[in-house]
This record gives structure tokens, sequence and C-alpha cells, in this order.
């Protein structure tokens, strides 16, 4: 079998969940079938809240051996659009959480701060750029993310993140 390995940057600020996200995308990837496997882990060190950081996903339907950080993504998600570089990607998509359109090649923006503060009265957006990107990724669905929320957050969270992350897929699954 040829290993099909799809590899994401998550770009936050600590606090946001960026971490989360990749978790969430990682659990739902490898639990909901035995022939996945997922690597998730964050690039930050004693950062504070609101500073810069990266955490990394990746999927891939072999074992993953390779454990470095992200240089080539198929995906980068950008859960603050002040980080984002406002260029296309040089390759993959890029996933940025705006109402702006920029109009690039490689770039969707998607308004998960909104949807985040309509379901959680927040704009904490980990779970919505979960579900978007969801939409956009073979062998993630809507199943397969509550799995990952199930998996990695507090029970007293699922229920409004499962509600943002549905609400998130469906949103960009009819624009895709």
């Amino acid at each position: 079998m040829t290993e099909k390995r799809i590899e994401i940057i998550w770009y936050g600020r600590g606090g946001q969940g960026a971490f989360t996200a990749a978790r969430i995308v990682g659990a739902a990837y490898a639990l909901s079938r035995e022939d996945r496997y997922a690597m998730a882990f964050p690039s930050f060190g004693p950062e504070r809240r609101g500073a810069p950081v990266k955490a990394f996903t990746k999927l891939s339907q072999a074992p993953i051996n390779d454990r470095s950080q992200v240089s080539s993504p198929d995906f980068s998600l950008y859960l603050d659009e002040g980080l984002f570089p406002r260029r296309p990607p040089e390759q993959g998509m890029a996933l940025v959480n705006s109402r702006e359109n920029f109009g690039l090649d490689g770039v969707i923006s998607f308004d998960a701060s909104g949807l985040a503060q309509s379901v959680l009265g927040a704009p904490i957006t980990n779970t919505a750029m979960a579900g978007a990107l969801g939409a956009l990724v073979e062998g993630l669905d809507v199943r397969s993310l509550g799995i990952g929320i199930e998996a990695c957050m507090p029970a007293r969270l699922r229920q409004k993140n499962l509600a943002v992350m549905e609400k998130a897929y469906a949103e960009m699954e009819a624009c895709t």
C-alpha cells in the first residue's frame, strides 16, 4: 500500500486551543478506523496567553515514524487572522479564520470567530476550524470529528463544541 500522508500546521495564539484542535483532528482520524494513524504535537515554550504558537497534525494510512515539525503542509490553519501572512501558501491550502475574502489562490476564509461566538458565547475557534477542515480532508467527517472531540475535550465542554464543529463542517461543505 502506498502511504498517503496529510500534514497540517495550526497557527494560533496561546489560549486559542491550536494544540487542542490538532489533537482533535488526529484523534478523529486515527480512532475512527483501524488502518489510520495520527500524530499531533505543539511547538511552543513558556509563552503566555496571546503569544503566537504552532501545532502540527500528521495523518497517515501507515505508522508515522517522522517526529519532525511539518515544513511542507497540505493545510495551514490560522486561528488568528493576524498571523496570516496575506499571501498564497507556497504549497497546499490555507484556511483562515476571517470574514475577509483575500482573493488569493489556495486561501479559504471562514468566519470561525462569528460561528463560535454565536454558539459558545466566545470567539474560541479551535473546534470551528477543526470542523471546517474536516469538510476538506478525505478521511474526516462529522462522525469522526465527534469521536475526536469526545476523546480530547472535558465532558463539560463537549456538547457545545460538538455543535460548533457540526455547524462549521456543514458551512464549509456547502461552500466546496
